[in-house]
């Protein structure tokens, strides 16, 4: 579980350009109604939207991504979220780079930089809400006295629903050439990194880990994405809750 902290509105690092939060992800499946009850098993709120459907969570407004109807499960593309003055900055970065800046994909309604990074994973900029936290927020990892039990009978577990969407993950062929693009050209820094195998980047206007994460492999493509919860013992109860439905890890 990524350690997270509250939504909140505080000053942002002055001075330094790069997106705030991870906005919103776009996806797609061969089986739409097998991934509707999957992400409804796990929690999260759904509402149609053309040929998918949008997620949400249940105490949050934000639209954290889009599940569409494909013949593979592809990754479309990913947004990162910018403050509205900093837009022409970035804008202008694109051009002093050399980013070919692409129209947004059919049947999409933007006004974001659109363009793709050296995996050719489709990448957006949008002017959004800041939807990554800034302060640590209440975590619940309370226990028992000996001999008190802790853990709830199965019947009485209560229904986990996550609270945001945390990072992702996706494959690159070269590990090394994301965190330089992704560093340069949205801002992000790194966090951690295990050799060439897997890199962690944060965003630095808030206070996660992590925003995305990167795995090496040979194409591109998308690992997992990270929600967060109010407990690690929501993490046991989640997945004991998605094995009840037939929705087992690996």
């Amino acid at each position: 579980m990524t350690q997270i902290r509250s939504v909140a509105t505080t000053p942002r690092r002055a001075g330094e350009l790069g997106v705030h939060s991870l906005d919103q992800f776009r996806f797609s499946v061969p089986d739409l109604r097998r991934a509707e009850e999957f992400y409804t098993c796990f929690g999260l709120k759904l509402a149609n939207s053309g040929n998918g459907f949008d997620i949400y969570t249940e105490k949050h407004s934000h639209r954290w991504g889009t599940i569409i109807e494909g013949p593979t499960k592809q990754l479309g593309h990913i947004s990162f979220a910018a403050y509205e003055d900093d837009f022409p900055r970035f804008c202008a970065r694109l051009q002093e780079i050399g980013i070919k800046r692409l129209d947004p994909p059919p049947g999409l309604e933007s006004n974001g930089l659109w363009f793709r990074d050296p995996d050719g994973v489709l990448i957006e900029i949008r002017v959004a809400e800041k939807t990554s936290p800034n302060v640590k927020s209440i975590v619940d990892n309370s226990s028992t006295p000996a001999g008190v039990q802790a853990a709830p009978f199965r019947q009485d577990a209560k229904r986990v629903t996550p609270r945001r969407l945390a990072h992702v993950l996706i494959f690159t062929s070269d590990v090394g050439k994301s965190i330089e693009f992704y560093s340069r050209v949205i801002g992000l820094r790194l966090s951690d990194r295990s050799g060439d195998g897997i890199a962690f980047m944060h965003g630095i206007h808030g206070s996660d880990h992590h925003l995305i994460a990167f795995a090496k492999a040979e194409g591109p493509g998308l690992h997992h994405l990270s929600w967060d919860v109010g407990s690690t013992h929501e993490v046991g109860l989640g997945a004991m809750q998605m094995a009840d439905k037939g929705f087992s890890a690996g």
